[in-house]
């Protein structure tokens, strides 16, 4: 019997290891797994690659995990957001690297990953310091770059509800990163709201189906609602 259910977010990423690419999907506060990030701060892995969208709000969920320097290197779209100062402490300290990368050319890099395509011409950053040392071409008069896949050891996922086999539906916005992260990474964990029985999400509606996911976790209800919903 499949069953990917994982009984606590510690078990869940108990194996991560230094050293480790890490996706963390969420924009912002929405959709973030805070659980899941929680547990990695308390798993002790460091040295760690992040992907995200951003770097960290405030002192909690990636922030924290910043302030633990825990992470070597981090590639994201938004570093330098109001409420980002603990990766801009660390920034300018020497003491975390930064990869900048265009949303949509971050998001396009996972989907490639998970694609399995191998690189792709993108217009976006063309003529711009962040095109420095890559590739580029001209295609019927417009200048493009190319960017190479992004893929990861893990990615944690927040989730609305999955089941035992890793089918998923999110909330409204908090989907974001979490399907192309899903699909990208070669083990992915996902917190959920609530497990349910199989048939019960709707195959119409089914947003990430359970070949991308390895581990499904269910988050107690009270102390998910304690955590940021950015419209999540």
């Amino acid at each position: 019997m499949i069953d990917k259910t994982v009984s606590t977010p510690a078990a869940a990423v108990a194996d991560i290891p230094d050293g480790a690419t890490v996706m963390i999907g969420g924009f912002g506060t929405a959709g973030m797994p805070s659980q899941l990030i929680d547990a990695l701060i308390d798993q002790g892995a460091r040295d760690l690659t992040i992907v995200n969208n951003n770097a960290g709000n405030g002192e909690v969920g990636l922030a924290a995990l910043l302030k633990k320097k825990r992470v070597r290197k981090i590639i994201c779209s938004f570093p330098r957001q109001t409420d980002s100062y603990v990766f801009d402490s660390l920034y300018h300290a020497g003491e975390i690297e930064l990869e900048l990368v265009p949303q949509g050319n971050l998001a396009e890099r996972i989907r490639a990953a998970g694609a399995g395509i191998g690189a792709f011409f993108t217009p976006t950053a063309y003529g711009t310091p962040l095109a420095e040392g890559k590739e580029t071409r001209i295609i019927d008069g417009r200048g493009y770059v190319l960017e190479y896949p992004i893929s990861a050891d893990f990615a944690l996922v927040k989730a609305e509800k999955g089941d035992r086999w890793g089918n998923l539906v999110y909330r409204k916005t908090a989907r974001n990163f979490g399907p192309i992260m899903a699909s990208a990474a070669k083990c992915t964990v996902v917190q959920v709201r609530e497990i349910v029985e199989l048939g019960a999400i709707d195959p119409e509606v089914m947003v990430t189906p359970g070949i991308f996911v390895q581990r499904v976790v269910g988050v107690d209800v009270a102390d998910a609602l304690t955590q940021p919903q950015a419209a999540a």
